[in-house]
């Protein structure tokens, strides 16, 4: 039977879950804005929870706090930085046409795993989700100072543009950091090899 202790313990491991799926959904809530100007016909009014959220979970998250050991890393020629806001730590640009922009995101903890989260990217482009097993065939891992980051490169199918996205992510000084290159797929193939070049440049001192 359960003791109290136990049913504190994992009561208060759900409480985390949800709080990092609400921060989750607060930052595709600040993607979304920045490209749509009104609401998807049947989407949750601004500020409401989204579907499966949890009562009392949704609605306008804070900021998470600042990293007390923030990622730096080497910016590619000819990018630019605009810096952060709301939900995100850095908002990156690379040059050339087309819609297309890279997001840095920091969570504490595990905010949510990585299926969870490579699938709500699969999502954005229209992509059904992935089971484990499939996750792991997607996955390739790159090598930086601030530790390995797993990479995950999905292009939508069907649609007009076609999306793509190389998303990453890594855990480092206990937080999450979710770092992914989105836009028209050609725009995105171009920027790719810069974007690697990036990860690897990764570090925390």
């Amino acid at each position: 039977m359960p003791t109290p202790t136990s049913r504190f313990r994992a009561g208060a491991t759900l409480a985390a879950a949800a709080v990092a799926l609400a921060l989750l959904a607060a930052c595709n809530r600040d993607q979304v804005s920045r490209s749509t100007p009104a609401p998807a016909p049947g989407a949750p009014p601004q500020g409401m929870p989204p579907a499966g959220m949890p009562s009392g979970m949704g609605g306008e998250v804070p900021p998470p706090p600042a990293p007390t050991h923030p990622l730096k890393w080497a910016l590619p020629k000819g990018w630019t930085e605009t810096g952060g806001g709301g939900m995100r730590f850095a908002t990156l640009n690379p040059p050339g046409p087309g819609k297309i922009e890279v997001s840095v995101v920091n969570l504490p903890g595990m905010a949510g795993g990585e299926l969870a989260n490579v699938n709500r990217w699969r999502g954005q482009i229209g992509l059904e989700p992935l089971d484990e097993k499939a996750l792991a065939g997607a996955r390739r891992t790159v090598k930086s100072k601030a530790g390995a980051i797993a990479v995950f490169d999905f292009t939508s199918q069907g649609a007009s543009p076609t999306r793509m996205i190389v998303g990453s992510l890594t855990t480092a000084d206990g937080n999450t950091w979710f770092l992914k290159l989105v836009g028209d797929a050609p725009a995105a193939e171009k920027a790719r090899p810069d974007f690697m070049r990036y990860l690897e440049s990764l570090h925390l001192d």
